[in-house]
C-alpha cells in the first residue's frame, strides 16, 4: 500500500496501449510509471481495453474508466482512411472529432462521480493526444490541471513543396478548428500548467499563457529495454556501413533522399540499409530501389517488436531518420540510447534534440537535392572518421540518461504536481 506522499492522478489518456502507435505507448508509459509512485484513476478509449487488460491493467494502485464512442469512431475511421490512404498525419486530424466527443462524455461521467462523492482525484493529467489542439473540458472539474506534453504548431517546410503535397498538407489548415474549440472551452486558459516539447509548440500558445509553460519532450525512453551496445567493427571496404531506418512509410519520412544517397555511394563504398517499419508506400519505395538498383543493399524487415528494433539498432552503425516535418523524433532518442550516432533533418523536433555531439542535423535549405547530397557528404564522413562517430554514439547514450529517461520524466512532474498543489 503507497503512503499518501504523491497526490492521487486522474490520468487522461485517449491513446493509451502498450503494443500500439507511438502516441498510444506515451500514454501507456504515463501510466505503467505513475501507477509505481502514486495512485492513478485512468481515463481512456474504450478501443484500449483489450490491450491493457492483456498486460494486466489494471495495475495496482490504480483503476481504470473506459468511455465508449465506438458508434461514432469507427465509420469516422473508416472515412478518413479511404481519404487519406497515405497521409497518418491528414487522417489523425480528421479523427479529431472523435477525441472531443470522448472528451464530453468523459467529463460528463466525471463530473457524476463528482456528485455523488467518488472523486479521491488530487490533480487532473491530460497526457494523450499529445497535440495542442486536443482541447479538454477537464478544468470543470474544479482540480488543477496539466496538460502535455503537448507537441504541434509545427509548420510545413517550404522547401519540400512536392513531399509535403503527397502529405495532403493542404488539410493541415484544419487545425486551427481545434484551437477555436481550445478558445471557446477555456482547456489552455484554465490550465496550471502546460508541457510543451518544442519551440514551435510553445509559439502556437498564446503569449499570455507562456508563463504556465514548461518544456518536457513528449517522448521518453526506457533505458532498461533501450541499452548501449559496441559499436560494430569500422566500416571499411571489407566492411559495409550499416545504416537503418525506423517509422512509418509516410512521405514526409524522406526515405527516397535516403535511397538516393545511397546510389551515389554505392560504387564508392560497400553500404547496406535496414528498413523497419510499413506502410501504403511500401511498394512504391521498393520500386524506387530497384530503378536505383539498390534494392539488394536494402533488408526491408517490416514491423518490429521492440526487442527486435534494439537487436537491430545494436547491429548498425547510425541511424538515419530524413524526416522532412517531423514534430518529435522519439526514434533518434532510442538510438541515442543504444549508443548509436543519428543522421536527421534540422527542422521541428529533430533539431531541437540533434547537434554535433550526437550526430548531424543537415539543414534543410535547398530542398531535396541539397539535402541528398548532404546525406553522402554524412555517410561518407563515417567511413572517414569512424572513431568520431562512434564516440557520438556514446555522448547520446549520456544524455538519453540525464534528460530522456522515463524515470527522470517521472520525477519532474512528480515535482510539478507538489508545486501546484501547494500553490493552488
Amino acid at each position: 500500500m503507497l503512503k499518501k506522499k504523491h497526490p492521487h492522478v486522474l490520468l487522461s489518456a485517449y491513446d493509451c496501449a502498450p503494443n500500439k502507435g507511438s502516441v498510444s505507448k506515451i500514454g501507456w508509459q504515463w501510466y505503467f510509471r505513475l501507477v509505481q509512485r502514486t495512485q492513478v484513476t485512468l481515463i481512456t478509449h474504450i478501443r484500449n481495453r483489450e490491450d491493457l487488460i492483456e498486460v494486466g491493467a489494471p495495475l495496482a494502485n490504480s483503476k481504470i474508466i473506459f468511455i465508449d464512442t465506438e458508434w461514432f469512431a469507427k465509420p469516422l475511421y473508416h472515412l478518413a482512411n479511404k481519404l487519406f490512404p497515405v497521409s497518418e498525419h491528414a487522417r489523425t486530424l480528421f479523427m479529431s472529432p472523435d477525441f472531443y466527443l470522448y472528451d464530453w462524455l468523459a467529463v460528463r461521467q466525471l463530473k457524476a462521480q463528482l456528485k455523488t462523492g467518488n472523486a479521491p482525484w488530487d490533480i487532473i493529467h491530460a497526457v494523450t493526444p499529445v497535440s495542442p489542439i486536443a482541447a479538454t473540458r477537464l478544468h470543470v472539474l474544479k482540480r488543477p490541471v496539466v496538460l502535455g506534453p503537448w507537441n504541434g504548431g509545427l509548420k510545413n517546410p517550404p522547401e519540400f513543396p512536392e513531399i509535403m503535397r503527397e502529405n495532403s498538407a493542404w488539410l493541415y489548415p484544419i487545425r486551427y478548428f481545434g484551437y477555436l474549440i481550445d478558445f471557446l472551452v477555456g482547456s489552455t486558459r484554465h490550465a496550471s500548467a502546460i508541457l510543451t516539447a518544442t519551440k514551435a509548440t510553445r509559439k502556437s500558445i498564446p503569449t499570455r499563457y507562456h508563463s504556465r509553460c514548461r518544456f518536457m519532450l513528449e517522448n521518453g525512453i526506457d533505458l532498461e529495454l533501450f541499452t548501449p551496445a559496441p559499436w560494430p567493427l569500422p566500416p571499411s571496404r571489407t566492411q559495409p556501413l550499416h545504416i537503418i531506418f525506423i517509422g512509418r512509410f509516410q512521405p514526409f519520412k524522406g526515405l527516397p533522399m535516403l535511397f538516393e544517397a545511397i546510389a551515389r555511394l554505392k560504387d564508392q563504398l560497400p553500404i547496406k540499409l535496414t528498413i523497419i517499419g510499413e506502410g501504403s508506400l511500401w511498394e512504391k519505395w521498393e520500386n524506387q530501389t530497384k530503378k536505383l538498383q539498390i534494392n539488394h543493399l536494402i533488408n526491408w524487415y517490416g514491423p518490429a517488436s521492440h526487442t527486435q528494433i534494439v537487436e537491430q539498432l545494436h547491429a548498425a552503425h547510425v541511424l538515419c531518420l530524413p524526416s522532412v516535418r517531423e514534430s518529435g523524433g522519439g526514434v533518434l532518442l532510442e538510438a541515442m540510447a543504444c549508443a548509436r550516432p543519428v543522421l536527421t533533418i534540422q527542422y521541428g523536433g529533430p533539431a531541437e534534440i540533434v547537434d554535433d555531439s550526437v550526430g548531424c542535423a543537415i539543414p534543410p535549405k535547398g530542398g531535396a537535392s541539397a539535402v541528398t547530397t548532404a546525406l553522402v557528404n554524412c555517410l561518407s564522413d563515417i567511413f572517414q572518421h569512424p572513431a568520431l562517430w562512434r564516440q557520438r554514439g556514446l555522448v547520446g547514450r549520456q544524455r538519453a540518461e540525464h534528460l530522456y529517461g522515463w524515470e527522470v520524466k517521472i520525477n519532474e512532474v512528480l515535482a510539478l504536481y507538489q508545486e501546484l498543489l501547494k500553490n493552488a
